[in-house]
């Protein structure tokens, strides 16, 4: 295991307790997949597929139909099927994880109990981003959820993207009346000191997933993750730096994180993760196009492109010296 910080909480190291604490059943690198359309926009369920087992075979602990799925452009019962399309796809090669957030209680509890029904290992939610909750409301709305399901609950703070952010102390409360079903994806910027303060919070017993697409996750790592969910487009950087990390092979991780870091900079809101990753998906042969449901905040130009492909293929160049060596 790579060199964590060493962050003492209560008179007992966050490393000790990651190191004598058995592994979680979610973990390991866990990718956000893209939903690929025909032309006419209708889930195109082929080249879905094709995606999930490119993942799984990438070296995938687990799939996450998540934000970057495009959840939002999904219809109910869209959302439904793509659950069970992934859950049946990916059944005995990896756990899967299934967002369940929504505008309402109501909704959020049915695709709870519907993802548990369809075999999901957990869920992931982010609160109603159309209105802005007190912490009243917001408990009442996670603990819809929690009831509504025996899986583990992904609390995501995805206010890097949509919404707001979420305090340390709410999330703490949560996982303090739930320390076996409630874990966190945290994306409130900034990332590194809210992850520390989040795992103070919780006496370092909360599991957590870094959630910036891999932008942060050697720093993330080294503050007691136990899992990463980036992208699908960059799945094979990801793994390699992943294993870099737990090999403690610190070198080679810096070699990986500095061009993958410079990749991902560029990407500043949900519409440009989606709008690169999808190209790369169709560069690599995985997508046959890089539609998408509109209408969309963000669009790829050429310059745009030429610098995509130029970070990625130094980035695919590391690891093909890395291979040769």
């Amino acid at each position: 295991m790579a060199k964590r910080d060493n962050l003492v909480v209560e008179g007992v190291t966050i490393i000790d307790r990651l190191e004598k604490t058995p592994l979680p059943l979610i973990h390991g690198v866990l990718p956000v997949f893209q939903i690929p359309y025909h032309d006419d926009e209708q889930i195109d369920y082929e080249t879905l597929g094709r995606e999930i087992d490119w993942l799984l075979d990438a070296g995938s602990d687990g799939l996450v139909l998540a934000m970057v799925s495009e959840v939002l452009r999904l219809s109910d019962e869209e959302r439904r099927e793509v659950a069970a399309f992934t859950c049946q796809r990916c059944a005995g090669r990896g756990t899967v994880t299934i967002s369940v957030g929504a505008e309402s209680s109501k909704q959020a509890e049915e695709f709870a109990a519907h993802a548990e029904s369809v075999g999901a290992t957990a869920v992931m939610a982010v609160p109603p981003i159309s209105v802005s909750l007190g912490a009243t409301q917001l408990r009442s709305y996670f603990e819809r959820i929690l009831a509504a399901t025996q899986l583990p609950v992904i609390v995501q703070d995805a206010s890097g993207y949509v919404g707001m952010p979420m305090s340390i102390d709410f999330q703490a409360t949560l996982w303090r009346d739930h320390p076996q079903q409630v874990m966190f994806k945290p994306e409130a910027t900034p990332i590194g000191p809210r992850l520390t303060l989040l795992h103070e919070a919780t006496d370092g017993r909360a599991i957590v997933f870094e959630g910036t697409g891999g932008i942060a996750l050697v720093e993330s790592y080294r503050r007691g993750i136990a899992g990463t969910m980036p992208g699908a487009d960059l799945i094979h950087a990801i793994v390699a730096l992943w294993k870099a990390l737990e090999a403690g092979d610190t070198k080679f991780a810096d070699t990986i994180a500095m061009p993958l870091t410079t990749l991902l900079a560029r990407l500043q809101s949900l519409d440009t993760f989606i709008a690169v990753e999808k190209y790369l998906l169709v560069r690599q042969g995985v997508f046959r196009n890089t539609v998408t449901r509109g209408p969309v905040g963000y669009l790829l130009d050429d310059m745009t492109r030429k610098e995509v492909d130029r970070h990625f293929d130094l980035l695919m160049s590391v690891l093909m010296k890395e291979q040769v060596g």
